[in-house]
């Protein structure tokens, strides 16, 4: 129930391991019980929010009345970014924030991030009584205690936070700026905040119908957004995902600038200006070149878990203040209390406006290095990384590759596969070594289960 877990697939498809497909039916008892929940502890309104996928309406309206049903006022704020709904969650005194949205995945799936008052995670505590909730048989209050719906056009608050996170007395005139903003839920707000702070904007997935959200757009697939940066002669591209948690780039010759590479400019931007507090935040997927890059500046890059969720955790842990990952979710908190696509390229402009560099020049202190990713099937889950020939093949992988590269075994948390990365400065070295150990896996596997058979991998 938390701000990182989601309920996916309206057609029926099943989505992350053990979760069920999301209905109208499932979506009204969720509000219900957040209702009842939030409502035991005193709270007066809670905020939707939601991406542009067609779905969202039937969710919204379902959400909606389980939270009226409760008690509970609500305010509906239409398609807006995530982190717009938890900035206007904190602004308008909600006790809540829900987004009803699938990030990055296509139009059929949906699902549901919750914020706190504060406009992070829900407490721990308050996920758990709202599951427990959801056991319960569905009452609702009498007709005078019923919640009250209010529509809110709160785009303009949002546009002005987002321009507030630029230096004061400084502007983006003299860049054009191609934006990709993958039919999501980003259209309408991002090309005003780039616009009216001067730079010469084109704007393209700014035309959703409900189907085409990051359909061969945005930042999943920011070849589109090269092509145009190419085509209209632009200093850079800016491509979000679905519901603008993420951000990825484009210089001007159309080369991708992904989330560690934008992280990296960010983190050494800010601590040349003394403003950097602790280490960086990664995960264990961040590439090995943003961390030596960090290291050349003096900087610390600290690996958590996959999902942004535990980079919070690590960073609110040690009163850290910037973290992120590759796939451009990026956490500034000196700036906002979650991963923001629109701030997070803001810093990155702002960077280059100070140092008067491209985007080109500024992220080249960072070279990533070669990495291969090889998925191996699992027919049950099993402890890979503590099987003796699997643990021999990691340590003689680790010598070859004397300290310039890095070896990582990880379960999948959605799939029935175990992932072997492998990086290093030597990408044909670094090939060569992610498949041997794979192919030590896939037999260590078999030994254990009788297991599957094919091993897929790629590079990058």
């Amino acid at each position: 129930m938390s701000s990182g877990r989601k309920y996916f697939g309206t057609d029926g498809i099943r989505g992350p391991v053990g979760e069920p497909p999301i209905t109208a039916e499932f979506v009204l008892k969720l509000g219900w019980a957040v209702g009842r929940v939030l409502g035991k502890t005193g709270g007066e309104k809670v905020v939707i929010g939601k991406d542009t996928r067609i779905s969202g309406y039937m969710f919204e309206s379902a959400l909606e009345a389980g939270l009226s049903a409760a008690g509970v006022d609500i305010t509906l704020l239409g398609p807006m970014p995530t982190p717009a709904i938890a900035y206007l969650t904190r602004t308008l005194h909600a006790q809540a924030g829900i987004v009803i949205s699938a990030s990055h995945n296509p139009f059929y799936d949906n699902g549901m991030k919750f914020f706190s008052a504060h406009g992070k995670k829900l407490p721990d505590a308050v996920e758990a009584a709202i599951e427990a909730q959801m056991d319960a048989s569905m009452e609702t209050v009498a007709s005078r205690e019923l919640g009250k719906a209010e529509r809110l056009h709160a785009e303009g608050r949002y546009i002005e936070y987002c321009k507030s996170t630029y230096p004061m007395g400084q502007d983006l005139r003299g860049y054009k700026i191609v934006l990709d903003c993958a039919h999501g839920a980003t259209y309408q707000v991002a090309p005003s905040v780039f616009h009216e702070l001067g730079a010469d904007v084109v704007a393209v997935g700014v035309d959703p119908d409900g189907l085409n959200i990051n359909e061969r757009c945005g930042s999943t697939h920011p070849s589109l957004l090269g092509e145009a940066v190419l085509r209209h002669g632009a200093d850079l591209g800016i491509a979000f995902d679905g519901d603008g948690d993420r951000v990825i780039m484009v210089d001007h010759e159309g080369e991708v600038v992904d989330g560690d590479e934008i992280l990296y400019v960010i983190a050494q931007a800010r601590h040349s200006e003394g403003a950097l507090k602790g280490a960086v935040v990664g995960t264990v997927m961040t590439n090995l070149g943003l961390e030596k890059a960090l290291e050349r500046q003096g900087i610390s890059l600290k690996r958590a878990k996959v999902g942004d969720r535990y980079i919070m955790q690590m960073l609110e842990e040690h009163g850290w203040l910037l973290g992120g990952e590759g796939s451009g979710h990026i956490i500034c908190l000196d700036r906002t209390s979650t991963g923001d696509g629109i701030v997070s390229a803001l810093q990155v402009l702002a960077a280059m406006r100070k140092s008067g560099a491209s985007l080109q020049e500024i992220r080249s202190g960072m070279v990533k290095y070669p990495q291969t990713l090889v998925n191996v099937p699992m027919g049950r889950r099993a402890d890979v990384a503590s099987l003796a020939p699997v643990q021999a093949a990691v340590r003689e992988a680790e010598a070859e590759l004397a300290g310039r590269g890095r070896v990582l075994l990880r379960p999948s948390g959605t799939e029935p596969l175990v992932r072997v990365m492998v990086e290093g400065e030597d990408g044909e070295q670094v090939d060569r070594v992610a498949h041997r150990i794979a192919e030590v896996v896939e037999q260590a596997l078999l030994g254990e289960e009788g297991g599957p058979r094919a091993v897929a991998g790629r590079s990058a």
